[in-house]
């Protein structure tokens, strides 16, 4: 008698304290709440870049809408699976996976869990081919298009650089566009420009990134460099600041890591993506097995409005470039594949 007195008194005792609460999970899930949860990639919440974005598009989406928005951090590669599955058993309606190297995890956990949702951002598997999994894709060339059109209106020594992490798809869109805007530029200009590019097999090593910069700023005489490389960024930019030159930055606006050197940044916006798909699946709408591509004409990707040291009227033309692109006048291409194509029908006309 004396222990069950006493296990009642102690389960009081914690159940009163501030913070503690045991829910009743059946209370949970008919409580009307949306849950959303996300497993970053490597770079963190805090990156500065591609993860940070989605997250603020999390909290903008629960801003609006009152959902619960929730994240899980991993520490290594192996834990996606493992911060996927623990996220699996809870109450989200919605498990997000932002970038591409959650490709597999995803499609491990989606197969164990088909009661679930998940989103992958960044990557689509073939539509249909999983039913509770939906695909997030951009179409970033179009952004690197303008900001390589930029760089060709802006260098001095028409010699540019392009800096990337690692080699996949979703760099090789960024390349390719890049290239195209730059060979845009070059023939409005009635010049020939040169672009020197080099991968660091890496998204996180910012020395490497820095390293890499300070050779293309000196030996190779560029003087400006667009990176589409991650955390390998920093270092880019900081070679920038150190020898005064232009850097051009990716995914969000990078301008106020350094105002006087990044002319502008090619904006992939997953936050908008993800606030778009979210609020479909909580309005009820069937999004499992299908993929949703977005570019210009969703505001997705493009430039900064305000871009302090880039030349209004060389931005003004932009803009106008980024019509042309919404209306299919310019059809950039997305892998070096239609590079080539892109270039020939450049050099032909």
């Amino acid at each position: 008698m004396k222990r069950i007195i006493s296990f009642f008194i102690i389960s009081l005792m914690i159940f009163m304290l501030p913070g503690c609460s045991w829910d009743d999970p059946q209370t949970i899930e008919n409580d009307g709440v949306f849950r959303v949860s996300m497993v970053p990639d490597l770079g963190g919440v805090n990156d500065q870049s591609f993860n940070q974005s989605a997250w603020e598009g999390l909290q903008k989406f629960s801003n609006k809408t009152g959902a619960q928005v929730s994240y899980m951090e991993p520490k290594q590669s192996s834990d996606f699976l493992l911060n996927l599955d623990k996220l699996s058993d809870g109450n989200s309606d919605l498990i997000l996976g932002i970038g591409y190297v959650m490709s597999d995890p995803i499609e491990q956990v989606s197969k164990l869990n088909l009661d679930k949702n998940y989103v992958i951002v960044d990557y689509a598997f073939e539509e249909g081919e999983f039913n509770n999994v939906t695909g997030v894709v951009f179409r970033s060339q179009e952004s690197a298009f303008m900001v390589g059109y930029i760089a060709g209106r802006t260098t001095k020594t028409h010699k540019v650089g392009f800096i990337g992490g690692m080699k996949n798809p979703v760099i090789d869109q960024f390349e390719s566009g890049y290239k195209a805007g730059l060979l845009w530029a070059a023939k409005e200009l009635g010049k020939n420009i040169d672009v020197v590019v080099q991968y660091a097999d890496s998204f996180s090593d910012e020395a490497k990134g820095k390293a890499i910069a300070y050779k293309m700023y000196s030996s190779d005489k560029c003087d400006v460099i667009f990176h589409a490389a991650g955390g390998v960024g920093y270092g880019v930019i900081e070679a920038a600041k150190d020898t005064n030159r232009y850097v051009i930055g990716v995914d969000r606006d990078q301008s106020y890591i350094a105002p006087d050197n990044v002319l502008t940044s090619a904006i992939k916006n997953v936050g908008a993506a993800v606030e778009i798909v979210s609020k479909k699946k909580m309005d009820g709408e069937e999004i499992g097995g299908m993929n949703f591509e977005f570019g210009i004409k969703e505001d997705c990707v493009g430039i900064p409005e305000t871009n302090k040291i880039l030349d209004p009227i060389v931005y003004q033309d932009t803009m106008k470039i980024a019509e042309l692109i919404k209306d299919g006048t310019i059809k950039v291409p997305y892998n070096l594949e239609t590079y080539k194509e892109f270039e020939k029908r450049m050099t032909d006309n």
